[in-house]
């Protein structure tokens, strides 16, 4: 109703200067009339005009209603706006949109598909080579050799791994399937991927989770976003001798998972900042081989599998990062 009003306001406006000039150009054509007359005169043209206006706003008040309620299911806004000339044209126009608007996101959708099924084949393709050379790095005689290009070899697998499960972000809803894990099982399996970085930088892991500690998650998901916080810890961990403690607690109905480092920490302005795409932040740009995308693949997944994602950090004390999930075991939260 505000809506009509306010596109009516002009012509209550310019009525207004008309029903005003009635009796001046009477006073100033020097003829004495009634002021009933004139007053009939003004009356008769205001019912006129509130004549139409009820006429324009029951013959349009769909559109005006539709107008001010734009957020309306897709169903609801293809519907017609009314007979009004001016509504069948604002409707027609509406379904053009919409029309070419669903022929561009179906190419987009088309092209984005095509894109995730080409970097998923080139990525199992590029698995077969590597492993050919992480077998043949075996055979080389020269230990400190065969260390630097196994580890060189390994930072190509984790390259080829975040790629992978970028691109399949974008169709998570069909690439997850969510059950009940043992938590300790994707944790055991994600340090195995990366004990050689462990063993490189003389970092040690330390495990306080019961092996009946059970969350409803994706094994698969979880293990890699296991890997990508793993990696994190022990790059950001100077220092020989210091551990990384994999702990889970339980929090009412939830079971918490906390991995905290001896690293570096996070500087504080860059706390609020580092689940964003490509953001190394103050600490991150100390080291070439920070992508920025581990923690905001990280914050991703949690989001979509509905884990609870927090983050605290200290600089030259460590980072602690903790899963919270939706269904958990059964244990108390140990004392800190």
């Amino acid at each position: 109703m505000k809506l009509f009003w306010r596109d009516q306001l002009p012509l209550l406006l310019f009525f207004s200067v008309q029903a005003l000039m009635i009796p001046l150009l009477y006073w100033l054509s020097g003829e004495k009339r009634p002021p009933s007359i004139i007053g009939y005169g003004v009356l008769l043209s205001s019912a006129v005009l509130g004549a139409y206006l009820a006429y324009r706003y029951l013959t349009l008040r769909r559109m005006y209603k539709r107008l001010t309620q734009p957020g309306v299911p897709r169903s609801q806004r293809l519907e017609s706006l009314g007979e009004a000339p001016l509504s069948e044209s604002i409707s027609s126009l509406i379904r053009v949109y919409d029309r070419e608007y669903e022929e561009e996101l179906a190419a987009y959708r088309s092209g984005a598909e095509r894109h995730a099924t080409f970097t998923g084949r080139w990525v199992h393709q590029m698995k077969t080579p590597l492993s050919v050379l992480q077998l043949s790095a075996r055979e080389i005689e020269d230990e400190d050799l065969a260390d630097s290009i196994s580890e060189e070899l390994d930072r190509i697998r984790q390259g080829l791994e975040m790629v992978i499960y970028t691109s399949r972000l974008e169709q998570f809803e069909q690439d997850f399937a969510v059950e009940r894990v043992r938590l300790v099982l994707p944790i055991r399996e994600a340090l195995a991927e990366h004990r050689r970085l462990f063993i490189k930088r003389r970092v040690s892991p330390r495990i306080e989770i019961e092996e009946q500690d059970e969350v409803y998650t994706d094994a698969k998901w979880l293990r890699f976003v296991l890997g990508q916080i793993l990696t994190n810890a022990v790059n950001y961990t100077e220092g020989e001798g210091k551990q990384i403690l994999i702990r889970a607690f339980h929090r009412g109905p939830h079971l918490a998972l906390e991995i905290r480092d001896q690293g570096i920490g996070i500087a504080r302005e860059d706390l609020n900042r580092v689940f964003h795409p490509y953001f190394t932040g103050q600490r991150g740009r100390q080291y070439k081989e920070s992508t920025g995308m581990g923690l905001y693949l990280v914050n991703e997944v949690c989001r979509h599998l509905e884990h609870g994602l927090e983050l605290e950090s200290e600089p030259g004390v460590g980072t602690t990062v903790r899963i919270v999930f939706r269904e958990a075991g059964h244990r108390t939260e140990p004392s800190s």
